[in-house]
């Protein structure tokens, strides 16, 4: 026969509401209470009926997370962080990858719909009207990463990535570079593509230096469209000494493009990244990059998510800081 929470209760010594609190980290019991009820836990193979757990607090203690791209290394971070906070407060994860598409998001939604979870982080996709209407219907919370909506009322949690690229660029500027291309994201991308192209544009009009449409080039922000795209720049820009890449999967593309073609970075060719992806730093040459801490963005969505679940309250959004990241693919110009 299956161990009770009676049972649990009865070998720690105390009552079934103190096991409960423990087992949803509620408070109000000491470290040595919660100490003993683990133990018994451990030692009678006790498993939470989640099940009947929801029926008590009207919650399954699961959240939904959506990503157009879950095999990402960017999407990979984001979920660590997610899932790290979660579970320290003993709440599943169910991830879905929506692939960008309308119909597939919507297909997701009613399955966490019909699962019952408890609140909803999307990430990276715009929030459209008919997945906001669907989740309000559900009437749980969601948070948004790297995203944004219509409805200012939603909490996000996010970087400036205007001013993050214009910092990348101007990285390069005061390291002597002017002939500065940029692989940009896909061309009606509003999320993050418009602003970082807008913060590199930005950049080369604060130091004059003049815009050469031959130095802007599009990409999807994963790896092979950096590879292409530096094969188009060596096509129709081959004077320029210093690559922008919207992110560390299409920075990294360039770097595998480039060695195919003998040219050594940073010797011939200086790159920046944008995402601080833990990949970034596993390349040869490690890569110089605009980092967003995903991880820990990852852990506040989840954070303020779940204190939204539990008391109700409203978040506002959050803009976590950015960094650069100095490592080995931009040299300084002489």
């Amino acid at each position: 026969m299956n161990p009770t929470i009676k049972d649990v209760a009865k070998m720690a010594n105390v009552s079934i509401a103190t096991v409960s609190r423990v087992l949803n980290n509620l408070g109000g019991y000491s470290d040595k209470t919660k100490q003993r009820v683990n133990e018994a836990i451990r030692e009678l193979g006790y498993q939470p009926n989640a099940i009947a757990r929801g029926l008590i607090n009207k919650r399954t203690q699961t959240l939904g997370v959506l990503f157009p791209n879950v095999s990402s290394s960017f999407s990979s971070d984001i979920l660590q962080g997610v899932e790290d906070f979660a579970h320290s407060r003993n709440y599943s994860v169910l991830v879905c990858n929506t692939d960008g598409e309308e119909k597939r998001t919507m297909k997701y939604l009613q399955l966490l719909r019909e699962k019952q979870v408890d609140g909803i982080i999307f990430s990276s996709s715009m929030l459209k009207d008919e997945y906001y209407e669907t989740i309000k219907s559900m009437k749980i919370p969601v948070v948004l990463i790297s995203s944004q909506s219509n409805y200012p009322a939603i909490p996000y949690v996010t970087i400036n990535d205007r001013l993050a690229a214009c910092d990348a660029v101007e990285y390069l500027i005061n390291r002597g570079h002017r002939k500065i291309a940029m692989i940009a994201g896909t061309e009606n991308d509003v999320l993050t593509g418009a602003p970082r192209m807008d913060g590199y544009l930005r950049a080369l009009r604060k130091h004059r230096i003049p815009i050469d449409e031959r130095y802007l080039v599009h990409g999807d922000f994963r790896f092979e469209s950096g590879c292409k795209a530096l094969e188009t720049l060596l096509r129709t820009a081959p004077d320029i000494t210093a690559i922008f890449a919207a992110s560390d999967e299409m920075a990294i593309g360039v770097l595998s493009a480039a060695s195919r073609h003998g040219l050594k970075v940073p010797d011939d060719l200086s790159v920046i990244g944008f995402d601080g992806l833990q990949l970034s730093n596993m390349v040869v040459p490690p890569l110089t990059t605009v980092s967003q801490p995903l991880q820990e963005m990852g852990k506040i969505a989840a954070e303020t998510l779940i204190r939204s679940i539990e008391t109700g309250e409203t978040a506002e959004g959050i803009i976590v800081s950015h960094s650069i990241v100095e490592r080995q693919t931009v040299r300084t110009l002489t």
